[in-house]
């Protein structure tokens, strides 16, 4: 029997949900994503202080005030982790706008396009780029107008239904259900009995969704996210793809049992009739679904505080 991960890869896209190039490396997935977070580790990494210096340098010869300098010296460093990842996976980048931009459509639009042109300038195509936006009504808005425009995003910080209903509505590329931040959220409320990823409440929605897509033909990819322990990824096994830290990568690589397949679009079936919701509708599915109204608010607050502390890094270097 081969391991678990390689089993994986029979039936799911599985992708690095880190920058670290070495890990990277070792476990060959197909796609990479990054996010705030993951640049903040990746600065800390010996193998990444020439290219922030070199990306403090380019911004600091630009005009424009300290926050503006701050803000491109952050998309150089992205962008030139972006081209490393892709220099080694075969597939795509996942890059995200600033967070602080999570209620402006028209500023997130704006940051997407200008991240598109850093790469194209690299020599990146913009088929190989996914770009992360969160998963607000603003941001699914700017993400519709996006993928007219041929840049393919991933809505990310998605917690509840609704927001992948509008998700696919909107003709999104691709989609981040975070399992293990329902499960903290779960957890938090009261005591969970779970035996089986099966009883997981973050494995309980993405199945959800993807029972949804499928059953009414929704082309949006589902990207689990946000693992906290291999027997939710084990329980998502055919999910269309799952982006995976490479700590949960070992843990899979190292087990030789056998993976069965628990998704697939041939089973797939929803009770979910098919909604397509207006502005009103979504904010007041999101407002009735109080974890995910949290979990969103502290994904954005999260992600915001993360690419102050980079942004502070590279203040002091």
């Amino acid at each position: 029997m081969t391991d678990k991960l390689s089993q994986l890869k029979t039936m799911t896209d599985v992708v690095a949900d880190t920058g670290d190039i070495e890990a990277i490396r070792r476990y060959t997935p197909i796609d990479a994503t990054t996010n705030p977070s993951l640049l903040l580790k990746a600065a800390a990494l010996p193998h990444y202080q020439t290219l922030l210096q070199s990306a403090k340098a380019r911004a600091a010869s630009e005009t424009g005030s300290r926050s503006e300098q701050l803000a491109a010296c952050c998309d150089y460093f992205a962008i030139g982790v972006g081209q490393e990842i892709l220099s080694i996976v075969p597939g795509r980048v996942s890059t995200e706008v600033d967070a602080r931009l999570s209620f402006d459509s028209n500023a997130t639009k704006n940051r997407a396009r200008r991240l598109i042109a850093l790469y194209e300038e690299a020599g990146i195509a913009k088929d190989r780029i996914l770009i992360k936006i969160a998963s607000t009504w603003e941001g699914i808005r700017a993400a519709q107008q996006l993928e007219q425009e041929g840049i393919q995003c991933n809505l990310t910080l998605l917690f509840g239904f609704e927001q992948a209903q509008a998700c696919a509505d909107a003709g999104v590329f691709l989609i981040s259900p975070f399992v293990g931040r329902i499960l903290d959220w779960h957890k938090a409320q009261r005591e969970l009995s779970i035996s089986s990823g099966k009883d997981d409440p973050g494995v309980q929605s993405v199945e959800r969704i993807y029972n949804y897509y499928k059953q009414h033909g929704y082309q949006t990819v589902i990207m689990g996210a946000s693992f906290r322990n291999v027997g939710e990824i084990e329980a998502l096994a055919g999910c269309d793809r799952l982006t995976i830290s490479p700590a949960l990568l070992e843990v899979l690589a190292n087990d030789t049992d056998e993976l069965p397949q628990q998704l697939s679009p041939a089973g797939a079936s929803s009770d979910d009739a098919k909604n397509v919701l207006n502005e009103s509708n979504f904010r007041l599915g999101v407002n009735e679904d109080a974890m995910a109204t949290e979990k969103l608010a502290e994904g954005i607050r999260n992600f915001i505080a993360d690419q102050k502390r980079l942004e502070r890094l590279i203040e002091s270097l």
